[in-house]
């Protein structure tokens, strides 16, 4: 391993997420061979989720050095050259830069519910839903509200598209990750030329000049600059050359960490916020404003279903039970044991509600945070119950919007869970099969999630004579993965109904 390293044979994908900046390098039977992570939070500053670019070019810089040192610590590997490198990110957000590159306001997160009207006369001018955390939202917001800064906006783009600026110098953006600023129109691969139109009539603003190239998986996005390469490795040891994929958002990536790219496929991606990916067969009949339509990274038309909330509240309550452990005298992983009771725990709980929105979230018509633990009088109010409802609750949402899906017969060959949520086998993806009365799929590589999802579009891109994605997925990269599949139980799916009701009306005091 050292000398493939060392020979410039690896690939590296880096995945901003929303609490960890995350470097895998993987070699060229897709495995991971070394990786390391960054964590960081976003900021609530003058009603604003943000992070600061210091923070992303700080917290970029230390992934990929931990990266570089797992490979020394390993090996006694030098990572001098890379093969190939791709960025992806959060997807969706406002990063909006004058002519000269700089900044304009704070980095506006998908995070922000703060562009409903926009959002709402986007839908009804283009007969598309466009949802609040979109980049023409924010962008369309800003204009309607008249902000001084947008006199002077040069180009916009996302997250990863401004990493892979400072990489490569090419504005540049995966077709999925496009996806999420402005529609895509499938079958010329590029911005929906109509719905331009439509905006710039509208606007008075000629919005396509402004807005990074397209690609599709596998094309040309440049190479890592000798800039690029001492911005994202200051010690200089890391040489130009690589090459660069087209960077993609974390919805895209988490649809190939899964093998879920090709029609009647789909995955759910669980972390900070969920979100499902369907890979669509045909056109929805209707627009809805909980369902997105997004694209995979070559370009097939997806219905997504986004929440913004997910493991929050799970996360803290964790860190609290911790606390208490420690306090009295033990030093134990309070996830295991807190998910393995709640599998003691009632079908729907026993009454036990929790609603986990550290945020707004559109799907359920929630615009603002709303924290809380809610039982009935004659609840059953155990440990097991509460745990079970702290984990039902990082579906529930996603339910909410994926029965709209069942009403439009959107077929699901296969649906494939990843996140952290999952790691302990056979209880969060048991729930989620009941949640969504689907058969649910854990892969080996259900906890990799985005950044080896990334390496792996990085490797794509550097593949010579390749065909298809969806290929290259299924014939190479996933031809011996091992898969746990579960069903549905009735008990779960009825209980798991219960629980939604309950918590439906249990939100209502969160509109």
């Amino acid at each position: 391993m050292k000398d493939f390293i060392e020979s410039g044979k690896a690939v590296m994908g880096i995945e901003f997420g929303s609490t960890r900046i995350k470097a895998v390098l993987i070699d060229d039977g897709f495995n991971t061979v070394a990786q390391g992570a960054h964590d960081w939070e976003n900021r609530l500053s003058d009603g604003v989720w943000s992070y600061s670019m210091e923070d992303i070019e700080s917290g970029i810089r230390d992934a990929y050095a931990k990266c570089a040192a797992d490979a020394m610590a390993k090996y006694g590997a030098k990572i001098t050259f890379l093969k190939a490198l791709g960025i992806s990110g959060m997807m969706h957000g406002y990063l909006a830069f004058d002519e000269k590159g700089s900044l304009l306001v704070p980095f506006r997160t998908w995070r922000n519910v703060m562009t409903g009207e926009a959002a709402a006369k986007l839908s009804d001018l283009f007969g598309f839903n466009i949802p609040q955390r979109w980049s023409v939202a924010h962008y369309a917001q800003a204009l309607m509200n008249n902000e001084p800064h947008v006199a002077n906006v040069r180009w916009l783009t996302t997250l990863a598209g401004y990493v892979h600026h400072s990489l490569s110098g090419e504005n540049v953006l995966g077709v999925g990750e496009a996806s999420g600023m402005f529609p895509i129109d499938p079958g010329t691969g590029g911005y929906n030329a109509r719905m331009m139109a439509d905006f710039e009539k509208e606007f008075g603003v000629a919005l396509k000049e402004k807005l990074p190239a397209v690609a599709s998986a596998g094309e040309s996005a440049g190479r890592l600059t000798e800039e690029g390469a001492k911005w994202l490795d200051p010690t200089g040891t890391l040489q130009a050359g690589a090459v660069m994929a087209p960077p993609e958002g974390d919805a895209g990536t988490g649809m190939v960490a899964t093998n879920a790219v090709a029609p009647r496929t789909g995955n759910v991606s669980a972390g900070t916020s969920i979100f499902a990916m369907i890979v669509l067969e045909k056109a929805m009949k209707g627009h809805y404003p909980e369902i997105d339509v997004v694209t995979t990274p070559t370009g097939h038309e997806v219905a997504m279903v986004h929440c913004n909330n997910c493991t929050n509240e799970i996360n803290a309550w964790a860190g609290l039970f911790k606390e208490f452990g420690a306090k009295a005298g033990a030093d134990a992983n309070p996830y295991k044991i807190l998910f393995s009771e709640s599998l003691k725990g009632d079908a729907d709980c026993g009454g036990v509600v929790t609603v986990p929105y550290l945020s707004g979230e559109p799907v359920t018509g929630s615009p603002d945070a709303c924290l809380k633990v809610v039982r009935t009088p004659e609840a059953k109010f155990t440990l097991a119950n509460f745990m079970r409802s702290q984990i039902y609750s990082a579906f529930v949402s996603l339910k909410i919007g994926m029965d709209i899906l069942a009403g439009e017969d959107v077929k699901i060959d296969s649906l494939t869970g990843h996140g952290g949520i999952f790691t302990d086998k056979g209880i969060a993806q048991q729930y989620l099969a009941d949640a969504l009365n689907t058969t649910v799929a854990c892969l080996s590589t259900a906890t990799e999630g985005g950044p080896w999802g990334m390496a792996v579009l990085a490797a794509f891109a550097a593949k010579e004579n390749r065909g298809s994605l969806e290929d290259f997925l299924s014939g190479e990269v996933f031809k011996n993965a091992a898969s746990e599949m579960l069903a549905p139980s009735k008990d779960g799916v009825e209980g798991f109904d219960r629980y939604t009701a309950n918590f439906k009306a249990a939100i209502t005091a969160c509109r």
